[in-house]
């Protein structure tokens, strides 16, 4: 079974934020559209959540938050979802204590964000405390000794970190690594976003390979060694006519679309059949954001 919605796109992934927990308070989050800053999703509800989109036909599942890794039962929720496409997203700060069990657990790869490699850019866009940089980049090496491959570096492209796009090209070269620029979400109109058009007129001016992905028709370019992905959602009606995700929040809705909460549905219910059927009607409320004109 495949769900397409009245725009004739598929659903076929499903992006499940587990907790709107922190550690870090990056000054470009939308906490992934979600208003309740303490929630957390209950493992049974994620698990039948995961199970019932499994049965109607998706193919993946990102685990995100808030910051996931700061679930205890994290692994245990893992042993439980469907044997789909299980990648996490996650700022890496505790990832190297956790990586190797993880994997055991189930999960296929990880997204790490690394805004920077300079320690000062890094604290100052995360909001972090020292050290915590380096952390991240242990976890980065953890995630690829575990197997958690490829590792997606997601870099959000701000005036601050612009300049380091070179270096961060280095840094995932003939890793496994593979580095990711996205579009800021400027949705306050605070223009704190970088110069993505002119990062991706390089890499296709000097891209020895370009390939466009299904989701979000998004563009993937090979150079020097490097694979570099760039994600534009920002006023970008192919972005929203290509998409194929459905979330599910931390305190438990079916939400449509990033960009809005009118249209949100209760997971009123564990059960797994009400829940397929909230699903199919969650999926009849998906309407691309971006329209064309």
């Amino acid at each position: 079974m495949t769900l397409v919605d009245s725009y004739g796109r598929k659903a076929s992934s499903l992006r499940m934020a587990l907790t709107a927990r922190c550690n870090l308070n990056c000054i470009y989050c939308h906490h992934e559209g979600e208003v309740a800053p303490k929630s957390e999703i209950p493992l049974e509800t994620a698990v039948n959540v995961a199970n019932a989109a499994a049965e109607l036909g998706f193919r993946s599942i990102k685990l995100t938050g808030g910051e996931p890794l700061l679930r205890y039962d994290l692994e245990d929720l893992l042993s439980q979802m469907p044997h789909l496409d299980l990648s996490l997203t996650t700022n890496g700060i505790l990832l190297a204590r956790r990586a190797k069990s993880l994997a055991e657990a189930g999960l296929n790869r990880v997204n790490v964000s690394l805004d920077s490699l300079d320690p000062s850019t890094y604290q100052s866009i995360t909001r972090s405390t020292p050290g915590d940089l380096q952390k991240v980049i242990d976890g980065i090496d953890a995630a690829l000794d575990a197997g958690l491959t490829p590792v997606k570096l997601n870099v959000v492209v701000l005036k601050e970190n612009q300049g380091e796009f070179f270096k961060l090209m280095d840094f995932c070269k003939g890793r496994g690594l593979v580095l990711q620029l996205i579009e800021l979400l400027d949705l306050k109109g605070q223009g704190a976003g970088g110069d993505v058009a002119g990062l991706e007129h390089i890499l296709q001016s000097r891209a020895d390979k370009v390939a466009t992905r299904e989701m979000h028709r998004r563009k993937k370019y090979f150079l020097e060694g490097a694979e570099v992905e760039v994600v534009r959602p920002m006023d970008n009606t192919e972005f929203c006519a290509n998409c194929t995700r459905l979330r599910v929040t931390s305190d438990g809705k079916l939400k449509p679309c990033l960009l809005r909460n009118d249209n949100l549905m209760d997971l009123c219910s564990c059960n797994k059949e009400e829940i397929k059927d909230l699903i199919i009607a969650a999926n009849k409320r998906r309407s691309p954001y971006f329209v064309k004109k």
